[in-house]
């Protein structure tokens, strides 16, 4: 099995590629930081064959030259991780960035198309394939100061079931997972961070952690041949909804 990771290099993309290599899947580590992406392979070279990648899915042109890249016992690819993404600031949308907008909207929309777009073909012409697309509770409940992240991830939802209808007749699977609150750098990174801030999302409860959504990919991807995961949303036994935590 080859599976391509986008978002490798952190949270729930490094744990589900931590994931795999226990499973001997041949991986192929997607993201922008090469530093990290050599870390994370010396560590998993011991268990699996493991290929890097260094590109940003905001961009059509680094993700078709990249993947495109791959030696030819590498192309085909059995599963695809769109797990790459992001969450910029949070505010009323008459107060929004649009710097922060572009980033949401590119990363967490394009991305999805354009990387799907590159390895998608290969897997109709094999007829058989999964994908595995990481939207969000957010996708599922809007909620106040999130409204374009909200639609982003919304957007990833429609993207699969879309998905689903187009390709489950070329023998394809594609799953939707939908996380509530885990903890990873996330919240820094929604919070440009500010540590004091970021750290009050995970206040008062026990949050999801990245192995958690890990085991549900294994989970997902590992089912029988007759079995397609569609869709799965996973909260921390203390999240109720998107916004309603009940803390301690």
């Amino acid at each position: 099995m080859i599976a391509l990771i986008t978002g490798a290099t952190s949270g729930i993309g490094r744990a589900t590629a931590e994931a795999f290599a226990d499973l001997e899947y041949r991986l192929i580590l997607c993201g922008r930081r090469q530093e990290r992406l050599d870390e994370l392979k010396d560590q998993l070279t011991a268990k699996t064959d493991v290929m890097t990648l260094t590109f940003d899915v905001r961009y059509w042109d680094e993700v078709d030259e990249a993947i495109d890249s791959l030696p030819d016992e590498w192309k085909a690819i059995d599963i695809l991780i769109n797990n790459a993404g992001n969450a910029h600031g949070m505010g009323p949308i008459q107060e929004g960035d649009i710097n922060d907008w572009d980033q949401m909207i590119d990363g967490n929309v394009q991305g999805v198309l354009y990387v799907s777009k590159a390895v998608t073909p290969g897997m109709v012409a094999r007829r058989k394939g999964h994908i595995v697309n990481l939207s969000s509770i957010a996708g599922k409940q809007t909620y106040a100061n999130g409204t374009v992240y909200c639609a982003s991830k919304a957007a990833v939802e429609a993207i699969s079931t879309g998905m689903r209808l187009d390709l489950t007749q070329h023998g394809i699977k594609v799953t939707n997972i939908a996380p509530g609150a885990v903890e990873t750098e996330f919240s820094m990174v929604r919070f440009r961070g500010d540590s004091e801030r970021a750290g009050k999302v995970y206040e008062g409860f026990a949050p999801l952690k990245a192995e958690d959504i890990a085991d549900t990919i294994v989970y997902a991807v590992t089912a029988p041949a007759h079995v397609t995961i569609a869709d799965l949303t996973i909260l921390a036994s203390a999240q109720a909804a998107a916004t309603t935590i009940y803390r301690k």
